[in-house]
């Protein structure tokens, strides 16, 4: 099985003293990805990058987690956007973005048809509401037909609905950008704050209700410290964390959950047991500083015998 993850990862400068930045780099796509990959999924990242010497430190990075990088599209003269996290004496995070003419904007208008056919050939494709917020109309019709031709030859797609106001003009056009992918999803895996905050959900049942009305067959809606509820062929069932935990750094937890949902349902669990992989994993990713955890302290075993 083979899984392609669409979308962006930037540069980040995150304050660790005073003055005093680490660069790393970040993006919501990208975290997904790198988790499948060190699951033993045959995962590759599609995205565009500069012809810099960050954007060959990034793809050095994939390369040596094991991502596969063949997809990844290198314009010449450009740079990767970039992100700033500073934090108040409290410890909250703001962040300054300057990402308006990256090059992963521009994917799919550079993607020519041998690209597109090659990605409609993946068993799995998996993008976010922040994939979304890239392309613009333009890009995500080109995105919606790629969808199309994927689910026609018999590939499923996954959908993580992050939305993040910044990234969009008004709430509204997300709204129908959303709307407009919906009946192409396989898989959905929202989080219920963000469909709160995009659509103005009482409760995580009116999430699930769109989603199911839309079309999607699994649904599988985050809830954080509560758990999610996955409604899969009809049958749902409200699955809660293994324990709970005091967390160090919630970064990255819902695409952890989402990298170990994943990869539990192509190894063949149900979904009941594949949400359980997702809190096992995510339970490990929020337990360390930042969205990578070193190897060592990933789960030895995130697949459990179904209860």
């Amino acid at each position: 099985m083979k899984v392609a993850c669409v979308g962006e990862c930037m540069v980040e400068f995150a304050q660790e003293g005073g003055d005093l930045f680490r660069r790393g780099f970040g993006g919501d796509t990208l975290n997904t990805a790198l988790y499948l990959a060190r699951l033993g999924i045959d995962t590759s990242y599609v995205t565009a990058l500069g012809d810099d010497p960050l954007s060959a430190a990034m793809l050095a990075a994939w390369q040596a987690e094991g991502i596969g990088t063949s997809e990844v599209l290198c314009i010449s003269g450009r740079v990767p956007g970039l992100y700033m996290i500073e934090r108040d004496a409290k410890g909250e995070r703001s962040f300054l973005y300057w990402r308006d003419r990256a090059p992963a904007r521009e994917l799919f208008d550079r993607a020519d048809d041998a690209m597109l056919d090659r990605l409609a050939g993946f068993d799995w494709l998996y993008f976010s509401g922040i994939s979304l917020s890239l392309y613009g109309e333009t890009g995500r019709a080109k995105l919606r037909e790629l969808l199309t031709a994927m689910r026609r030859r018999g590939g499923r797609v996954a959908f993580d609905g992050n939305y993040r106001p910044r990234g969009w003009s008004n709430r509204e056009t997300a709204q129908r950008a959303f709307r407009s992918v919906l009946p192409l999803i396989d898989l959905a895996l929202p989080t219920w704050d963000d469909e709160q905050m995009l659509f103005g959900d009482a409760d995580a049942s009116v999430s699930l209700r769109r989603f199911k009305d839309a079309g999607v067959k699994e649904i599988v809606v985050k809830r954080g410290a509560q758990g999610c509820l996955v409604d899969s062929d009809g049958v749902l069932v409200d699955i809660a964390p293994l324990e709970v935990l005091l967390p160090v750094d919630t970064t990255a937890a819902g695409d952890s959950f989402n990298a170990g949902y994943i990869a539990a349902r192509i190894k063949g669990a149900a979904p009941r047991e594949a949400a359980r992989a997702g809190h096992r994993l995510a339970a490990a990713v929020i337990m360390a500083p930042g969205a990578v955890i070193p190897r060592a302290a990933m789960p030895t075993q995130i697949l459990g015998t179904e209860q």
